[in-house]
């Protein structure tokens, strides 16, 4: 029969259940089936499965759509499983990024579909696998790639941990290597070679003198980033390296594409041999939609600020629809050993999260 999720609970007791699961990314088949079985139980609600993920849909002829996405898995279990109470915070892997976010979803799609709450606009939910890993095995990724129909809506509301806040759009993150390329010697006769990590140098005095762009968008201000997150070199200890590495990684605002991004960075190391490695593109806000402004006044009373990280609001952003990211988590104890949510902000976030979806 499997795991059984009863949706009819608090959210606060839905986020321990979850937890319970262990859902470790491209592990999440058990979790992904009490999905879709909790869902299916739900008569007014369109369910669909594809591999790990699982979509609900309302189907009532309303004239805009919702969209809440939420992935599944979590980073590898530190000996945090099960989950504990403690001083008014739920312990355990996931429980902050993300699994809060993914109970107010299914606490959101149950009373929708059992008749409970009547929403202002037709809504879908995305439960998603293989977030936290390589992005080809992203489920949202391969949904925007492969059939980008079931994305579609006019605001998309991503359940990552913000500490109960409001985070408009996202930056975009670029990493790329500089080589370069010297000629190999003996130590002992290092004047017959050119020592490859030396001519870093310069690479290194770029970084350091970097100064990273403050962007306002939409009224937010996105802050950047630019910093050097690796570098190799060395063949043997008495060889001088004929070759050094350096990468880089690039937090670049809204206000730049990928194509925007890239030539960026190739202004900035002009001169050395730079290529991109891997790239991920950045997410306006859409404050200047009024569903994303209603949004806003009913989920952060009226604040919002920059979402300074990447998430998957980028996906829903190259389709042209405005997201924002709402979750009880916090983000500074995301993947960590002692990770936990305060049970007083899942409360409140289902309670606002609620409201918005009612139009209230």
């Amino acid at each position: 029969m499997g795991i059984t999720l009863d949706l009819s609970r608090p959210a606060t007791e839905l986020t321990a259940a979850l937890v319970d699961v262990r859902s470790v990314s491209g592990e999440e088949v058990a979790l992904a089936d009490a999905v879709e079985r909790a869902l299916r139980a739900c008569p007014e609600l369109v369910v669909q499965r594809i591999g790990n993920v699982v979509l609900a849909r309302t189907e009532l002829g309303l004239d805009r759509r919702v969209v809440l996405a939420g992935h599944l898995d979590t980073v590898p279990v530190a000996d945090n499983l099960p989950s504990r109470l403690a001083d008014g915070r739920l312990h355990g892997c996931g429980s902050s990024d993300m699994k809060s976010g993914v109970a107010l979803q299914l606490r959101s799609a149950y009373l929708v579909g059992t008749g409970q709450l009547r929403p202002a606009t037709d809504l879908t939910w995305i439960y998603y696998d293989c977030e936290e890993v390589e992005a080809f095995r992203n489920g949202l990724n391969r949904l925007a790639a492969e059939q980008p129909e079931l994305l579609r809506g006019d605001l998309a509301i991503l359940l990552e941990p913000t500490d109960s806040a409001v985070e408009g759009g996202c930056q975009g993150t670029m990493r790329a290597e500089l080589t370069l390329a010297g000629r190999r010697a003996h130590s002992a006769r290092s004047w017959l070679g050119v020592n490859a990590i030396h001519l870093a140098a310069p690479v290194l005095q770029r970084l350091a003198e970097y100064q990273a762009r403050e962007v306002t968008v939409d009224g937010l201000t996105y802050r950047e980033g630019l910093n050097a997150v690796g570098i190799t070199g060395g063949v043997a200890g008495n060889v001088v390296p004929d070759r050094c590495v350096v990468t880089v990684n690039y937090r670049f605002a809204p206000d730049l594409d990928e194509a925007g991004a890239e030539a960026h960075l190739r202004s900035v190391f002009d001169g050395f041999e730079l290529a991109v490695v891997d790239s991920a593109p950045s997410a306006r806000p859409g404050l200047d939609q009024p569903l994303v402004r209603q949004a806003v006044a009913a989920l952060g009373e009226g604040r919002v600020a920059a979402k300074l990280g990447w998430t998957d609001v980028a996906r829903f952003a190259g389709l042209g629809i405005p997201a924002l990211n709402f979750s009880p988590g916090d983000p500074n104890l995301a993947h960590r050993v002692d990770e936990s949510v305060e049970l007083a902000a899942i409360e409140r976030c289902e309670r606002a999260l609620l409201a918005f979806l009612a139009g209230d």
